[in-house]
Parts: C-alpha cells; sequence; structure tokens
C-alpha cells in the first residue's frame, strides 16, 4: 500500500514509513476514507487504532464508499465481523472484511466465526477496530496500522506501514 499524496511525513529516523493528517469533520473523515481506498491492494489489513468516538467507523466506512459498497456500514460490535462483498469486476478485491473486537473475549471467538478465512487473502481487505487484542492473529499479515487520536482541530490520523 503506497500512502496518498496529502498525507505529510514524519518519523525520518524510521524505516518505517510514518505519515499524519488533521481531519476537522466526518465529511473530511470519510473523502479521506476513500481516497485511502484507491492506495489498498488485496491481502492489506488496517488496524484501526483510537479510543471510542475518535472516528474508526467512520474512517471504514469512507473506505468502504471508496470500494463501491453501497451497504450501509456500521461497527459489528456484537456480531464481531461483517463481510461486504465487492461486485467491482475492474478489481481483484471481492471482500471487504470490517471487525472490531472491541467485546472480543479471546481470539479464539473471530477463529469460530470464520475469520481466518479471510484474514491477509488477496481477494481481500480488512479493517480491524480494536486489533490490539488479536496480535496473534496478524502475525505474517500485511498490516497498516493507523491511529487516530481527538486533537484540538479535529482528528489526527497517523498511518504507519
Amino acid at each position: 500500500m503506497t500512502p496518498p499524496p496529502d498525507f505529510t511525513p514524519t518519523g525520518r529516523n524510521s524505516s518505517v514509513p510514518t505519515f499524519f493528517m488533521i481531519l476537522t469533520n466526518e465529511k473530511q473523515t470519510i473523502n479521506y476514507g476513500k481516497t485511502l481506498s484507491q492506495s489498498l491492494q488485496g491481502g492489506d489489513v488496517l488496524c484501526l487504532h483510537g479510543n471510542l468516538g475518535t472516528g474508526k467507523t467512520t474512517l471504514t466506512k469512507g473506505i468502504a464508499r471508496g470500494l463501491k459498497i453501497k451497504e450501509e456500514i456500521t461497527s459489528p460490535t456484537f456480531t464481531l465481523m461483517q463481510l461486504y462483498k465487492i461486485k467491482n469486476s475492474n478489481t481483484k478485491i471481492k471482500n471487504f472484511i470490517h471487525i472490531d473486537t472491541y467485546r472480543l473475549k479471546d481470539e479464539q471467538e473471530l477463529i469460530d466465526i470464520g475469520a481466518l478465512d479471510y484474514l491477509g487473502e488477496t481477494d481481500t481487505i480488512c479493517v480491524i477496530e480494536w486489533p490490539e487484542k488479536i496480535k496473534k492473529l496478524l502475525q505474517n499479515k500485511k498490516v497498516v496500522n493507523i491511529f487516530i487520536e481527538h486533537s484540538p482541530k479535529g482528528r489526527k490520523i497517523k498511518l504507519e506501514k
């Protein structure tokens, strides 16, 4: 995944590229998600880190819209995982998976509902809210960490590949 051109590079001494930006409202967050979606490749696993209410699901909605998904995107807090089929024939990406582990008891719960069938697969993009709870399942995956936090000017989004 290559970062979109509107990100500001930071972390010059790091071997991991880091970028950040400030988004001032929900519309900007959705539009950024649409832009970000155009950089994604099959197998990418986007891990969204942030407190409640920082905009993780809003960013996910934008990514889904950018992938031409028409269904309403809501956080799968109680179902843990939601699968959306991508019907765009111009892409090899066929599945968009939205996982929310906020209420997850243990990693086995995700395994039991079939998440490993999609996680990191070349025809799938995964977005995971609260990924800290499933670190072992993310080993050897193409993870992109996105940190979202409140700032005085809106939401600060930092992307680390």
